[in-house]
């Protein structure tokens, strides 16, 4: 059950990306996340669904066009921190960046994301 209500929270996120038209990123966000969310972003730290709405309408808005963003793994969720991976996608064989998310959810909502975009290179130890 735990895992089922994560994985709503976090696929209305990522809907977020891929709304029709930038007014419903909002109203997605606002289902997804709580009031007071940390957001751990490729630019480092911000607070409320205001500055993840302008994260995600930044993204919504890449040079190479409007992308696509999909969840490409289960949710793996031990007690109340979930990981999923991600790959967001441009048009016409444009740029291509795939990461992993961690998030915290309280009372069925995300409180806290960590953004760990590109990949993870193998150890040469």
């Amino acid at each position: 059950m735990q895992e089922e209500t994560a994985r709503s929270a976090i696929d209305t996120f990522i809907s977020a990306f891929n709304a029709s038209d930038d007014a419903y990123v909002t109203g997605l966000l606002s289902q997804a996340l709580t009031s007071d969310v940390v957001f751990w972003g490729p630019l480092g730290r911000s607070e409320g669904i205001e500055a993840v709405e302008r994260f995600v309408l930044d993204i919504r808005r890449h040079p190479a066009g409007t992308g696509t963003m999909v969840r490409c793994s289960a949710v793996d969720m031990p007690d109340e921190w979930a990981r999923y991976q991600w790959v967001f996608t441009t048009p016409d064989g444009g740029p291509r960046l795939a990461g992993t998310d961690v998030v915290h959810l309280r009372r069925s909502l995300i409180d806290q994301v960590i953004v760990f975009a590109g990949e993870i290179e193998p150890s040469t130890d």
